[in-house]
């Protein structure tokens, strides 16, 4: 390779890493503008986000473990969809019995179908309803707290910033690999940063708005622990999405979101900060 042509395609490169950069930053930009509308107006329209994000994150799920056009992926859509149905009428005294129902449909199919379906693919379509289907819910369950419109909030800074917080801390002063493996630039000192940062923001979030707070006791320290345990539990959410990618060999769950990629790969880590805010902060009030 000529000098004229090295410099050419490091040129091509360099132009393509700024389009994929571009791309990225206008996606990221669109998505906390929907974010932020949505959050603000709560009620029916976050109702139905948390539904569709849902059911497209069980669907890039089940194309992976190859289940999203067969029996068992249809009976993780129809459980979800009924889960909703029940949040919305508020019968949630329903949503044992509806999990119960649901994992007995499963078997039914794999008895019924033996041998078309491996029990690890019904387990996989199981834990899917669990994983995507349900705990996406718990953004608009915050959102419908006691002073929900400002705590819903903690979701993302324990989510979206933590994950800024542990990069910045990860680049400064990461030396120890966490999980080497699975992925190899995340450091102790970036989870450390992440989890430290995430309490600081929720701290600083509720310090600013405490006057609008009238259920939560102490509102900077709840949401600055809320935010701290939640941030942790992000990193779960983090490397279990990495994990199943790494499983099953692929780059992305899906091309919904340019420059992201799918439902799962950006909302990987608030499936479980959700959930981990909304029990947080319901043990600490």
């Amino acid at each position: 390779m000529t000098d004229t042509e090295a410099t050419s395609l490091k040129k091509d490169q360099n132009e393509k890493k700024m389009s994929s950069f571009i791309t990225r930053l206008i996606s990221g930009i669109v998505l906390m503008i929907l974010a932020i509308v949505l959050l603000v107006h709560g009620g029916l329209p976050l109702f139905l986000a948390s539904y569709i994000i849902s059911i497209i994150g069980l669907f890039e799920l089940y194309r992976i473990f190859g289940i999203h056009k067969t029996s068992l992926g249809c009976i993780g859509y129809i459980t979800t969809s009924a889960y909703y149905l029940l949040l919305w009428l508020n019968a949630t005294g329903y949503f044992t019995l509806m999990i119960i129902l649901s994992l007995m449909a499963l078997m039914a199919f794999y008895v019924i179908t033996y041998p078309t379906y491996k029990i690890s693919s019904v387990a996989a379509a199981f834990m899917c309803i669990c994983y995507a289907g349900i705990m996406m819910s718990y953004l608009y369950l915050t959102r419908e707290m006691p002073d929900g419109k400002f705590l819903v909030w903690l979701i993302l800074l324990s989510s979206w910033g933590s994950d800024t917080c542990a990069y910045c801390v990860g680049i400064l002063a990461g030396r120890h690999k966490m999980t080497p493996v699975l992925s190899p630039k995340k450091t102790v000192e970036g989870a450390f940063g992440g989890v430290l940062g995430a309490a600081l923001l929720g701290f600083i979030f509720a310090y600013v708005f405490r006057a609008h707070f009238t259920e939560v006791t102490n509102p900077p320290l709840t949401s600055a622990i809320a935010c701290g345990i939640a941030a942790l539990i992000s990193m779960i959410g983090d490397l279990t999405a990495s994990g199943i990618k790494r499983d099953y060999k692929i780059k992305d769950y899906g091309k919904l979101i340019p420059g992201h990629g799918g439902i799962m790969d950006r909302f990987d880590s608030m499936i479980f900060t959700a959930p981990a805010i909304y029990f947080a902060l319901t043990f600490l009030h």
